[in-house]
């Protein structure tokens, strides 16, 4: 993809879009995220969990929200300051210490030199990591069923709220990801919604 059509469908800057154009392109070759239909939805998420394109490490307040990732076994955070450590990194941010090391073995297994994310989450934030990382979420997902089956709105909550619900646009964000979608659809030729 190129960095053009990688910029309409994210919203992203055009200089962030070259930054990312050839990981995502690589990454979403392997996990076969190779239709328009799947691209549409797959980018859309993307540049709204990365705030088009220009964050790869979740903004730190602390909020309140992120200050309950201290201590959440569900996340593997057990160690004092593995919040802020294991705070969201990639373009489709991994939270916890648990799925920072979900993210290194899954990615370890399908190519060479990936870097230990528990021992450095940071890098993880690296383009090339934050742009598999993502591809490698939504494979881990199956969101290309999702996908291929139209719904978008499953895909937005599977990605933002771990599971499908009943209800249509709930997820975070949800006027975002639906706006994104629409222009990734018309960058990759697809009929208006």
């Amino acid at each position: 993809m190129n960095s053009v059509t990688l910029s309409l469908c994210t919203g992203a800057q055009l200089s962030r879009a070259q930054l990312f154009a050839d990981f995502l392109s690589a990454g979403m070759a392997f996990y076969m995220i190779d239709t328009p239909q799947r691209q549409a939805m797959f980018l859309a998420n993307v540049g709204h969990e990365s705030s088009r394109l220009q964050y790869t490490t979740e903004l730190w307040g602390p909020t309140a929200a992120q200050k309950g990732y201290e201590g959440r076994k569900d996340l593997g955070n057990t160690q004092p300051g593995d919040g802020s450590r294991f705070r969201g990194h990639g373009l489709i941010q991994i939270t916890g210490r648990a799925n920072h090391a979900a993210a290194r073995d899954r990615l370890r297994a399908r190519f060479p030199d990936v870097p230990d994310f528990v021992e450095h989450p940071e890098q993880l934030a690296d383009p090339r990591w934050a742009a598999l990382s993502a591809c490698d979420y939504w494979d881990m997902r199956r969101l290309n069923t999702w996908a291929d089956a139209g719904s978008f709105d499953n895909v937005c909550d599977i990605i933002n709220r771990g599971k499908a619900t009943p209800a249509v646009g709930d997820s975070n964000g949800w006027a975002d990801r639906l706006a994104l979608y629409k222009g990734a659809r018309s960058a990759l030729g697809l009929e208006p919604l």
